[in-house]
């Protein structure tokens, strides 16, 4: 595909700007009708850190091929000025369907065909020797014609360096504090235990949560609670009409002593927001598992 800059630039209709940096348009292209995604970053501006991360996601754009993996078309400098060119994605991510048609969650049938493409696009990295460390629902793309791609690459880590593949890592970059609920206990605790590709199925755990509830699971969560609810449980589930009388099961065990507390704040937290969003869903047992055994604290476990 050959695109100029010449032709996308009086053709672009629509667009939403991230911050002082970079801002995504939709182009049409007249000449086949074709529809792109254009994302325009000032590179005068970008820090260091910035910049490697959009390195980061060029090279790799070019590197994986997989159906399920969002790539790039082509990318190319204007001045200062980073273009980057991508398909068109018509429903855009599955937080955005989340808070357009779903703000009470998704049905357990459409989490599962958006949750599959993602882990095909997932398994694809971690068999090539890649950790993807920013699993989410904005993350995940969906295109006119029902795909789902994986995006977010900037903060990939590979685990093969000088030919050998390394079995823990201890990279810990300056995560965005927004992305902190996705996160594994692991890779939040930053300490010499290190953390590995398990770390993605945690986030993929958290992710199915928040299709299922139609919230970010930890969200209104003081940092240091969050942290200390990852590690010492009990673990977020999906809000079904079942879910609430665990919750007050819970909480009494936590009121008689058999737990530190945490579990009972956690507790008051899922309740109040499950009170604040009336539904009655009910996912299946099979649901339930997986999302337990992605969250469950013991990397080996999951």
């Amino acid at each position: 595909l050959s695109i100029l800059i010449n032709d996308i630039s009086p053709l672009l209709v629509s667009g939403r700007r991230f911050n002082n940096l970079t801002s995504v348009y939709l182009a049409r292209h007249t000449p086949t009708g074709m529809q792109v995604a254009v994302r325009i970053t000032d590179l005068e501006n970008c820090s260091e850190e910035h910049l490697k991360a959009l390195q980061n996601e060029v090279v790799l754009s070019h590197f994986f091929q997989h159906p399920n993996v969002m790539t790039l078309w082509t990318v190319f400098t204007a001045g200062s000025w980073l273009w980057v060119i991508s398909p068109f994605m018509a429903y855009g991510s599955a937080r955005h369907l989340l808070k357009t048609y779903f703000p009470e969650g998704m049905s357990e049938a459409l989490i599962g065909n958006i949750l599959f493409g993602a882990i095909r696009g997932l398994n694809y990295m971690h068999q090539n020797g890649y950790i993807h460390r920013n699993i989410k629902a904005s993350h995940i793309l969906i295109s006119g014609d029902g795909l789902v791609s994986l995006s977010g690459l900037n903060n990939l880590y590979s685990l093969v360096n000088n030919g050998q593949k390394s079995k823990v890592v201890y990279d810990f970059p300056q995560f965005s504090t927004s992305v902190l609920p996705w996160l594994s206990p692991e890779l939040l605790r930053q300490d010499l235990s290190g953390y590995n590709m398990k770390s993605d199925i945690y986030s993929v755990g958290i992710t199915a949560c928040e299709l299922a509830n139609g919230h970010v699971p930890f969200q209104d969560m003081p940092r240091t609670q969050m942290l200390l609810q990852k590690l010492k449980g009990p673990t977020y589930c999906p809000w079904d009409i079942n879910t609430f009388p665990r919750g007050e099961s819970r909480m009494k065990n936590s009121r008689s002593g058999v737990d530190s507390g945490i579990g009972e704040s956690m507790t008051r937290t899922m309740t109040s927001e499950r009170l604040q969003i009336p539904f009655s869903k009910t996912f299946s047992p099979a649901f339930h598992n997986l999302v337990e055994l992605c969250l469950q604290q013991d990397p080996e476990k999951r």
